[in-house]
């Protein structure tokens, strides 16, 4: 299969242009003649075409990307394979890669980053609801359009539920100066690996420099596992170096409990404390149940009469009382009276009584 514009996918899609080359595809613009719309496809480098092991990698990203479905994360549109290779369609993206904006202005402001990498960190969130891992996360695979809206791209590399290993034994998969220590160590790829990766990012951003450096490949990922992180700038707020600060933990137990923690927190920190506090993932294991509102403490005041004058209820209730009371004063006077007279009894008898009992 010949790479090359005008070259067409399935006899639909026409390449058009190249805009990006990785280490096992190349991404170029193609115009879907059926729809009629630009997207962007990702075909398999030439040098590889008829590689069992690579079409099976293109087959496992299709596969992982698939099951992602977010605002946040590029859409894959299509997938499919002819001449001894493999191609992925997905939705184009106008914007440029974060690595690109960070090579051109070389720090960004809290203000300027955290809702880029809170919408990232959501999407990664959804990619871990699906069983996915990214394994990837870098700046180059984060593209951010004019209006600030990030998406990630590439899972090329991604590992999913039940995944069968496609790499040999001992094999690392991932870019260096982004390495979770875990991985670095040949432990199994998590979540917390995906946050890891994110928050070197986050440094990077901030200010102007990897967190970890070496002369090689090797050193760099060594110095994820053994080199202390060196501490952020003053100039970068105390908040914000506590958040990244733990997403950089070397123990994947001690980093924050999720991609939504990570989302919520930094959106928490833009938008400010006294912020309403938006919408939050019911999956979230950091959300803890509400504390109960401390009851405020009520000093009890005497009404004044005007106060009892218009409350309704007083006075029905007083009214009540006031009519029952003289009921009772009636009852009570008329038994007091004559309560002792047998029923039936004549004038004559009571006379006799009255006579006996004044003798």
């Amino acid at each position: 299969m010949a790479i090359r514009p005008g070259h067409l996918l399935r006899e639909r899609y026409e390449l058009t242009e190249r805009i990006a080359v990785g280490g096992m595809g190349e991404v170029w613009l193609a115009r879907d003649l059926l729809l009629g719309r630009t997207v962007a496809a990702k075909v398999l480098r030439e040098d590889l075409l008829g590689d069992a092991a690579s079409l099976a990698r293109l087959r496992a990203e299709a596969r992982n990307a698939s099951g992602v479905v977010h605002p946040n994360v590029a859409v894959l549109l299509d997938y499919g394979e002819q001449d001894g290779g493999g191609f992925l369609v997905m939705e184009y993206v106008p914007g440029e890669p974060l690595s690109e904006v960070l090579e051109r202005d070389r720090r960004l402001s809290p203000e300027r980053l955290l809702p880029v990498l809170a919408q990232c960190a959501e999407g990664l969130h959804a990619a871990h609801r699906a069983g996915v891992v990214h394994r990837d996360v870098k700046p180059s695979n984060i593209l951010v359009t004019a209006d600030g809206t990030a998406k990630l791209t590439d899972f090329g590399i991604s590992l999913g539920t039940g995944q069968a290993a496609l790499t040999a034994a001992g094999m690392v998969m991932g870019t260096a100066q982004y390495l979770p220590p875990e991985l670095a160590m040949g432990r199994p790829a998590r979540p917390a690996g995906d946050v890891y990766a994110l928050g070197v990012i986050a440094y990077e951003a901030l200010t102007g420099r990897r967190p970890f450096t070496g002369t090689n490949q090797v050193d760099i990922a060594m110095a994820h596992v053994t080199t202390p992180l060196p501490p952020l700038p003053d100039d970068v707020p105390a908040p914000v170096r506590e958040l990244v600060t733990a997403m950089l933990a070397k123990d994947p137990a001690e980093r924050p409990a999720s991609a939504a923690v990570v989302a919520r927190r930094m959106r928490e920190l833009v938008a400010g404390a006294d912020a309403a506090p938006g919408p939050r993932d019911p999956d979230d294991p950091d959300v803890a149940t509400p504390a109960p509102r401390r009851r405020r403490e009520r000093r009890w005041r005497r009404p004044t009469w005007s106060e009892l004058a218009a409350d309704r209820v007083w006075l029905t209730v007083v009214g009540a009382g006031l009519a029952l009371a003289a009921v009772l004063a009636l009852t009570l006077g008329t038994l007091a009276l004559g309560g002792d007279q047998p029923a039936g009894g004549s004038p004559e008898s009571r006379a006799d009584r009255l006579t006996v009992r004044n003798r």
